[in-house]
């Protein structure tokens, strides 16, 4: 027989029985359902995390020296490492402000030009990041958050750019807003954040001790984080004259790579949980397809001696019958497919609206199900798999039928 009159043969097989098909593939739909929205909740999951972190996580290298580093220590610091694409820096300040009678507090965050793309710290509603220029110009330039907006200006959603923010004894012109919400101080006053060019920050907040809080340097793909790690320590303790026996108790330098790997690790262990939960009801939706294919072979034995007496060989009969279980576990995957999806599509917005997803991920927003090829192919994989394994032993009992008994039968 060709793959053409067995597929239609399949088909026919199927057709005959749509009742008990539909029940017998149950445990699939459920086991395959289970494996698509647990890999796409677990990959959304990751994904916010990861998007938390900022996208540049994996490569960003920490710097804290116990010493206090100047700009000029970081300009040497950047020459004698070019294995960074980029290292940036960061100061922090603090002012007051007023607004509509009520005093404000007011965090500083000086950064120079690279270091809020790099680190993905600011998420832009409107506006801009400021430039290379501003920076090197101490201009007076500055990004507030909604809660500045809302502080401010009365309202969290409010145009900003181009308006003029009072920070101690200046005028800073806003060119951005981040989407950040509005949140209360520690002190009972209303809290915001404005971001400022590095030098403008130290230029104005700093109270004459020109440091930096926190430098990053992001490595370049492919480079060898462990081991840049310990040459930064080796280099920063050169370009601030700390001798080599102190270099280990006085810089400390760290990576966000070894969290990404844990995460990971630990969202690998609970999809492999999660999988044998799943595989439970794949196993026994498979004993299901097992007990149906021989309810069929039983059913069907003269059929079965009529074929091979028309000249169906026992290769014939095997393939018959496997192409018939498999299928059913296709039709099976295809439906768990898509009811998968749309079980994680109603647990993520179930999650939103009960405020899981945000302990979950520690951010704001939903989790977006991630829609994964790999999860379809192994959809796809098991559904074949499971319909071969369990339906070669029913085939196998087919094929070997004596035809002249088959023929005989009642």
């Amino acid at each position: 027989m060709s793959a053409a009159d067995l597929i239609r043969e399949a088909i026919r097989g199927l057709e005959s029985n749509r009742g008990r098909s539909l029940l017998t593939i149950l445990g699939i739909v459920i086991g395959i359902a289970a494996v698509i929205a647990m890999t796409s909740l677990i990959g959304g999951v990751r994904n916010m995390l990861v998007e938390g972190l900022g996208l540049n996580a994996a490569r960003a290298v920490y710097i804290s020296p116990s010493y206090q580093m100047t700009t000029d220590n970081l300009e040497d610091l950047r020459r004698l490492m070019p294995e960074y694409e980029s290292i940036v820096a960061s100061a922090f300040g603090f002012t007051q402000t007023t607004a509509n009678g009520e005093t404000i507090d007011v965090g500083i965050t000086g950064a120079d030009a690279e270091y809020l793309s790099l680190t993905g710290q600011v998420r832009l509603a409107e506006g801009r990041l400021f430039n290379t220029q501003e920076e090197a110009s101490s201009d007076r330039v500055a990004i507030i958050d909604r809660a500045g907006a809302q502080a401010l200006f009365g309202d969290a959603n409010v145009s900003v750019v181009g308006k003029t923010v009072r920070l101690g004894t200046h005028d800073y012109r806003i060119v951005g807003m981040d989407e950040s919400m509005p949140m209360s101080g520690g002190s009972g006053n209303t809290y915001i954040t404005v971001y400022v060019p590095l030098n403008t920050c130290l230029d104005d907040f700093s109270g004459g001790y020109e440091y930096l809080s926190q430098i990053i340097g992001f490595a370049r793909e492919g480079s060898d984080i462990d081991a840049l790690m310990e040459t930064t320590k080796t280099q920063v303790g050169k370009v601030m004259d700390i001798p080599d026996d102190q270099i280990e108790d006085n810089v400390y330098v760290y990576s966000m790579k070894s969290q990404i790997d844990s995460m990971n690790g630990f969202m690998n262990s609970f999809s492999l949980i999660m999988g044998a939960v799943a595989g439970i009801s794949l196993l026994v939706g498979g004993i299901g397809i097992m007990n149906m294919m021989l309810t069929n072979v039983t059913e069907r034995i003269r059929e079965i001696g009529v074929r091979r007496a028309l000249g169906a060989t026992r290769r014939d009969i095997t393939l018959q019958f496997l192409m018939e279980s498999a299928a059913l576990c296709i039709v099976g995957g295809v439906i768990g497919t898509v009811l998968g999806y749309a079980a994680s599509w109603g647990l993520s917005i179930a999650a939103s609206a009960l405020g899981i997803a945000g302990t979950l991920t520690g951010t704001e927003g939903g989790i977006t199900p991630a829609v994964s090829i790999e999860a379809i192919a192994i959809a796809a994989g098991l559904s074949v798999l499971i319909g071969v394994v369990f339906g070669f032993y029913p085939a196998r009992r087919a094929a070997r039928m004596d035809p002249v008994e088959c023929l005989r039968y009642q």
